[in-house]
């Protein structure tokens, strides 16, 4: 897959089926579009583009406090190796300013080379968002684009969105926030160096910090699978500030990996939630976090001794 960071830097010159969108979180509503434009370049053998409109910069512009399910880099892991082409597009004052015909001709039609535009049917584009499914049908013939629109898929009665997601994991409800997602939720970092109390007490822990706004769950220890260098390891981890060791108030997410003996520092790694095991709670001593902390690698190595 190529990564291409802004649209300035696209250069692809052959046609493409396209969907565009801000796709926090890739959750399964997003999954039908991006399924669908893997098949239509698949059957045409052209390239397979997502476009996503990374909202951090009108985020910080409009001084709006506002998370996110899915870093710029924990979407380009998910979708490594899926498709042609990931453009990162950034949101923009200038962007929003463009004029949503102006839009359709000059990236859609100029730049893509669109074949197939793939998108949901609430999409909006263009300045005040004065474009919609309606107007890309209208220009269909004018520029040699296949229309298709996918309906919004639904769990029980409610659409899945990141909104609800985000409510979900708020809540502490994982399993659900994982049925919407279609995959366990995920916090992706660098390993760095900590205080290796883990080490000492003989259970050494990786430490890290979740990416710039970042929707964290609720504080507490949680069953999960890291991946380091393409290899999956069960464990389980905190994901709070841990108030028995430190008075720091930083968010760390800190496993510890059931079959891991190597030297991670510095490398990346994938944590994902699989279930909640307990809140996290501030210890009388040392001695009495160790009790706790082995009945959870227990529960842990259980968990996954009966999937």
């Amino acid at each position: 897959m190529q990564y291409i960071e802004g649209l300035e830097a696209y250069q692809g010159s052959g046609r493409t089926a396209v969907t565009l969108g801000k796709f926090d979180g890739l959750h399964r509503g997003h999954e039908k579009l991006i399924e669908k434009v893997i098949e239509y370049a698949g059957t045409e053998k052209i390239d397979s583009v997502v476009c996503s409109f990374n909202m951090i910069p009108f985020f910080d512009s409009q001084m709006i406090a506002r998370e996110i399910l899915m870093t710029k880099e924990e979407q380009r892991l998910r979708l490594e190796g899926r498709i042609d082409k990931l453009v990162d597009c950034p949101f923009t004052k200038e962007f929003s300013m463009i004029p949503a015909e102006d839009f359709i001709r000059d990236v859609l039609a100029g730049l893509f080379h669109a074949a197939f535009v793939v998108v949901g049917t609430d999409f909006c584009f263009g300045y005040q968002k004065r474009g919609t499914i309606h107007m890309l049908k209208k220009y269909e013939e004018t520029y040699g684009y296949k229309l298709i629109v996918i309906e919004k898929e639904r769990y029980q009665d409610r659409v899945i969105s990141s909104t609800y997601i985000k409510e979900e994991l708020a809540k502490g409800n994982l399993a659900l926030a994982n049925h919407l997602l279609g995959y366990p939720y995920t916090i992706v970092g660098v390993v760095e160096h900590g205080k290796q109390l883990g080490r000492r007490l003989g259970f050494p822990t990786l430490n890290v910090a979740p990416g710039a706004r970042k929707t964290i769950p609720p504080k507490g220890v949680y069953v999960s699978r890291s991946y380091i260098d393409n290899c999956g390891y069960g464990g389980i981890c905190n994901v709070g500030v841990k108030p028995t060791v430190t008075e720091a108030n930083r968010i760390l997410v800190e496993s510890y990996l059931f079959d891991y003996d190597g030297d991670a520092y510095g490398k990346k790694v994938a944590t994902e939630l699989h279930e909640f095991r307990r809140p996290e709670r501030k210890f009388a001593d040392v001695s009495e976090m160790k009790e706790c902390i082995d009945r959870d690698i227990e529960y842990g190595k259980r968990y996954f001794s009966g999937k």
